[in-house]
Order: C-alpha cells, then structure tokens, then sequence
C-alpha cells in the first residue's frame, strides 16, 4: 500500500494522479482517502437521465472521506464530505482544492496478470 499526500497549495485529483504516476500505479484502489479540503465541485445524476451529471461548486471548508480507484493512471473518487451545520453532501469528485489541511489517499496497487 502507498501513501499519497495532497498537501496545503495542491488539488486532490490531479495530486493524487501524479503521485500514483510516480510510484507507478497505473491500476489500483484508493482504499481510503481522508482529510480537509478548502472548495471542491462534486456531481450526482439527476433522477430522470443516468447518463447525465450535474456539477455542484462548493467554496467553503469540508472534512472529507472517500474511496476510488485508479484504472490506465486515471483517478476516479467518491467522497463524502461535511461541513459546518453537521450537514453533509456526497458524490463524484471533480476537484477540490487544498489550502489549510491536507489529504491523504491510501493506494493499494492492482497487480495485474498479462
């Protein structure tokens, strides 16, 4: 398993991506992912179309915990996330931004049989 941290200054996606690049997981789970984002935008389906996504923009503070996966060194994650009015939102993770905490995603390589 692989430590991937998303430091203060750094977006989860793109982060976590690059970082999976370097310790060559091209295929993988995000087994656990946990911390604090400053802004992120999430998507869900509307109820009459599947296909469709729509994209919500949050700028404010969120604790954050999810899971993923990591398929041909693509991210995809789903997170959960909370904030202040003991509210909480879920869905696909579009990006988020971190400024004051950190991430940490939790990779554990697919090896995969050629």
């Amino acid at each position: 398993m692989k430590l991937l941290v998303v430091k203060p200054g750094e977006e989860v996606i793109e982060t976590i991506q690059r970082r999976a690049a370097e310790e060559g997981i091209t295929n993988g789970a995000i087994v656990s992912l946990i911390g604090a984002v400053d802004a992120c935008a999430i998507s869900n389906m509307p109820a009459h179309d599947a296909k469709s996504d729509i994209v919500t923009e949050y700028q404010q503070p969120f604790e954050l915990s999810g899971t993923g996966e990591i398929t041909n060194g693509k991210v995809h994650i789903h997170v959960c996330l909370s904030r202040a009015g003991d509210t909480a939102i879920a869905g696909h993770l579009h990006w988020a931004r971190v400024e004051t905490f950190f991430v940490h995603a939790y990779a554990l390589p697919l090896l995969i049989d050629s």
